[in-house]
């Protein structure tokens, strides 16, 4: 009890939060309605036989079949309306190598992911250590990827197949008094298939799942890494001579006046002039 204690203490259970570790248990949920709803089923039809004589009639033919669907092991006795004797018939087909190849490839993807679960949880640093842990996980999970495709196209056409067989209009041209006049023969009861059609379901959206956790585990091997880092910050270019001068030292010499070369030098010329014009004067007085 410590141990498992111990173990809940240390458990990274916030790895079932990522995609990683969350499809994976969407792959576990998933794998156990698959394998379930096909390996768990039983199915049965019923047909009517009413001969000429209405004593020799059977009303209720009921034939009963269940996986692995070895159909052609099937039996059901019906009046052959001569003399009140009965006649043994079997179902056509073996349906049971699609079937229990979709039911074990369920059941193994249920164990993977529950023991990759596990180690992701509590053994997730061992899990990356050498990056051997997400190199094996990769390939575990395209060889199920493969065949998660291969036993659910496999076991929706054996599906196909066991529908037809089981057919109760396509069953009652096995029976030979259905082909005397004055003999009718109809279906009662059809099979109920909405349990295998989900099986089939589940099988590709298992596929989905294991396809699309394929990327999510190639991050983690670390491969793509070298080509996923940021490119070097590129050095801003040195800016123009121009731009680095004192843009208010170059707008004085452009906008303000010279007053030292044009009103100054006005202004001495004035003055020259007018010193010009008083010493004539001056002179006159003198004389």
């Amino acid at each position: 009890m410590d141990l498992v204690n111990k173990l809940v203490a240390q458990g990274q259970f916030r790895v079932l939060k990522v995609p990683l570790g969350f499809i994976k248990a969407l792959q576990w949920f998933f794998a156990i309605f698959a394998f379930s709803t096909c390996g768990s089923y039983s199915g049965m039809f019923r047909i009517a036989v009413e001969c000429k004589n209405r004593t020799e009639s059977d009303l209720s033919i009921e034939v009963e079949f269940e996986y692995p669907f070895r159909l052609h092991q099937v039996y059901f006795d019906t009046p052959t309306c001569r003399g009140g004797n009965t006649e043994r018939l079997f179902l056509v087909g073996d349906y049971s190598s699609s079937a229990e190849f979709f039911v074990t490839i369920g059941v193994f993807g249920f164990l993977y992911s529950t023991a990759a679960l596990s180690i992701y949880v509590f053994f997730y640093e061992k899990y990356k250590e050498n990056n051997k842990g997400p190199l094996i996980d990769l390939g575990v999970t395209a060889v199920f990827s493969f065949m998660w495709l291969v036993s659910s196209a496999a076991w929706a056409k054996g599906l196909s197949d066991v529908k037809t067989a089981t057919d109760p209009d396509k069953v009652v041209t096995l029976i030979s008094a259905c082909e005397v006049e004055g003999n009718s023969c109809r279906e009662v009861h059809d099979p109920v298939m909405s349990g295998l059609n989900t099986s089939v379901a589940f099988g590709f959206i298992n596929l989905i799942l294991w396809v699309g956790n394929l990327w999510f585990v190639f991050k983690e091997t670390g491969i793509i890494a070298p080509f996923m880092r940021a490119a070097p910050p590129q050095e801003k270019a040195a800016a123009p001579e121009a731009y680095e001068q004192d843009p208010y030292a170059g707008n004085q010499g452009g906008y303000q006046p010279e007053y030292s070369q044009q009103g100054y030098n006005q202004e001495a010329e004035f003055g020259q002039g007018y010193s010009q014009q008083g010493a004539p004067t001056s002179f006159s007085n003198q004389m």
